[in-house]
């Protein structure tokens, strides 16, 4: 008898931040953010594009989505980072240091059966405690 394999959602695509549905709790939001998410075989690579008072941020990031650890460049220091897929949701964990303090970050993705949206929801730790962030992107 054949085991049944999981079927990983495809991510790829361009998602716009719909920020009326987002929460950023105490961390302030952003004006708005696009994420250009392309995926193939278990790399995963995105742009992402962060608006906020300050301007405009750009980040290329890729994964692989098989845990094995990979290092990104980020504004302010490599981001340390792995992803796996947990049944049909993707989950990044992520480390950098911060001004001296260290910043965790383990981001839980959902696609919703529709394909249109996708939720992350994040739970960010630093020294001095932690907050949740849930952030949900529409397909363009």
């Amino acid at each position: 008898m054949q085991a049944l394999q999981a079927q990983t959602p495809n991510l790829s695509g361009e998602w716009k931040l719909n920020l009326a549905r987002s929460n950023f709790g105490s961390f302030p939001a952003p004006l708005g953010i696009t994420r250009t998410i392309k995926q193939e075989g278990l790399t995963l690579t995105m742009t992402i594009v962060q608006k906020g008072p300050q301007g405009e941020i750009t980040s290329q990031l890729t994964y692989t989505t098989d845990g094995k650890p990979v290092t990104n460049k980020m504004q302010g220091g490599d981001s340390q980072s792995s992803a796996q897929w947990i049944g049909d949701k993707l989950m990044i964990e992520s480390s950098r240091e911060i001004q001296g303090a260290t910043l965790t970050q383990k981001d839980i993705w959902t696609l919703a059966p529709d394909g249109k949206t996708l939720t992350i929801d994040s739970r960010v730790t630093l020294s001095n405690g932690g907050f949740d962030i849930k952030q949900v992107f529409e397909k363009q």
